[in-house]
């Protein structure tokens, strides 16, 4: 498949751009905005990840000979095309002029705040709305997961769910975005190769049942990768296989080498650590680390840290590489202004619902991130970049009542450009760094808004004016209604 191409989109967003390139709307510019609802896994936070892939996305966008070809195959129920010829040559080298604003990768965002602004060309920004949506929506919903699993422990956490990801792609962007959410290695060695991730691994429980015993096995591992030396001891009965891991243990001592860990895979974790540290302590082995795997997430990891369980690092595979228990983050996509040229004035534009939360916000969208004297962040403003702050209280999207005075507070842009005029103004996005800007990220939130079970609500409320605007924009479509 090739990721890049054109029509890794839905149809109606090519039905459409005809429509506007018919409609004489090819020079209209439009503002659109990603958003979503709900955090993921009823938590307090989400990471945004995603904008490397978004990046590769505005930069090898085209519609290639063979796309052209393709649609042009392309019929209704009459039989005739589908599509214009012409508006299919207008499409032959095209290529967008998008300008893109997003927060930098590793970045903590909440509900209704746009997460990526997207303005340009009305069918440009019509175009790029699935792939935009595809990387941003499932990127974050893994970093996201992956950051609740790493702050449910000290030690450090491995990925290894490519045999259960989503395919190929999903498998690579969930090992990135596992490493990104906080995870010190993968098992993905495509993705370690693609992103400069470091890879682990140890053996499989195949590997023992190749041999005629359990410590055959461990010694021609260690044979093999003495530098890597973990051994897998519940393939058969556990202590017996600690035992086993032991005299290997002892026996490398004698070569000048040592048994870097043992992994525990199955069974009870808390107590299968527990006699594990118990028994290679009393052996001399205090160096070796005890590993364990087995179907873990935040809450077991969790639960088994409050039992005292003796495991430094945890392996976690499909509930991490799929985001087990939310399958989608759930973000859309919605216009929030229009101009019929560049050169003309911004109309705000806003979806009005019968369901409140589905509304959205109107104007030329921006955030404003506040933080206090310590960097802690305290709320988020939305406002109109054409108008800016008008005041230093923000207002709840949904009602009047709760309000936030940010005075004293100092402020900083939380989006940033990605993209100018259709090409991509970050050229590198370094792995390492944006793990290391969701520690920084969370050591600035309130813990209440880490917790498992009913974490705190953060702060996202709208500038007066903007807040003033939708008002009028809703009272004026209830007028219209009520004229008819």
């Amino acid at each position: 498949m090739e990721e890049n191409s054109a029509l890794l989109t839905d149809l109606y967003e090519i039905t459409m751009a005809e429509g506007y390139w018919k409609q004489g709307l090819r020079n209209a510019e439009a503002c659109f905005y990603m958003h979503f609802r709900n955090n993921p896994f009823n938590g307090g936070y989400t990471i945004a990840c995603g904008m490397e892939r978004l990046s590769e996305i505005v930069d090898g966008f085209k519609f290639t000979d063979d796309d052209i070809e393709y649609l042009k195959s392309l019929k209704v129920a009459t039989g005739e095309q589908l599509f214009n010829a012409e508006f299919l040559e207008y499409l032959r080298g095209y290529k967008p002029t998008l300008d893109i604003d997003a927060p930098e990768e590793g970045t903590v965002v909440f509900p209704y705040e746009p997460i990526v602004k997207v303005k340009g060309p009305l069918i440009d920004c019509q175009l790029v709305e699935p792939a935009l949506l595809n990387a941003v929506n499932f990127e974050s919903l893994v970093a996201t997961k992956s950051a609740r699993i790493c702050n449910a422990t000290k030690g450090a956490v491995a990925e290894f769910g490519l045999r259960r990801a989503q395919g190929p792609d999903g498998g690579v962007r969930a090992s990135r975005a596992a490493f990104i959410g906080g995870c010190t290695s993968t098992s993905n060695v495509l993705c370690g190769q693609m992103f400069g991730i470091p890879v682990s691994g140890t053996h499989a429980h195949s590997w023992v049942m190749s041999f005629d015993t359990e410590l055959d096995a461990f010694r021609a591992y260690v044979d093999t990768m003495p530098h890597n030396a973990i051994l897998l001891v519940d393939t058969y009965d556990i202590v017996q296989g600690l035992e086993n891991a032991i005299t290997v243990g002892k026996e490398m001592e004698q070569r000048g080498q040592k048994l870097a860990g043992i992994r525990i895979d199955s069974g009870d974790l808390a107590w299968g650590s527990k006699t594990a540290r118990k028994m290679l302590d009393q052996a001399g082995l205090n160096y070796v680390k005890v590993i364990a795997t087995n179907d873990l997430d935040e809450y077991t990891i969790s639960s088994l840290e409050d039992q005292g369980a003796c495991i430094d690092s945890w392996g976690v595979g499909t509930k991490l590489a799929v985001a087990y228990d939310q399958p989608a983050l759930g973000g859309v996509y919605k216009m929030c202004a229009i101009r019929e040229t560049p050169d003309s004035q911004w109309q705000p534009k806003m979806k009005i619902s019968a369901q409140q939360i589905k509304r959205t916000l109107p104007g030329v969208l921006d955030v404003l991130r506040y933080h206090d004297s310590n960097g802690n962040y305290v709320g988020d403003m939305v406002y109109d970049a054409n108008i800016g702050t008008t005041s230093s209280v923000m207002v709840n999207p949904f009602d009047q009542v709760h309000r936030k005075d940010m005075a004293g507070y100092e402020a900083e842009r939380l989006l940033v450009p990605l993209a100018r005029d259709g090409s991509s103004v970050v050229k590198e996005f370094d792995c390492l760094e944006a793990q290391q800007r969701v520690k920084d990220e969370l050591s600035h939130l309130d813990p209440s808004y880490m917790r498992f079970l009913n974490p705190g609500v953060y702060p996202v409320g709208l500038d007066k004016k903007m807040f003033a605007t939708r008002q009028e924009i809703i009272e004026e479509h209830r007028s219209k209604r009520g004229s008819k």
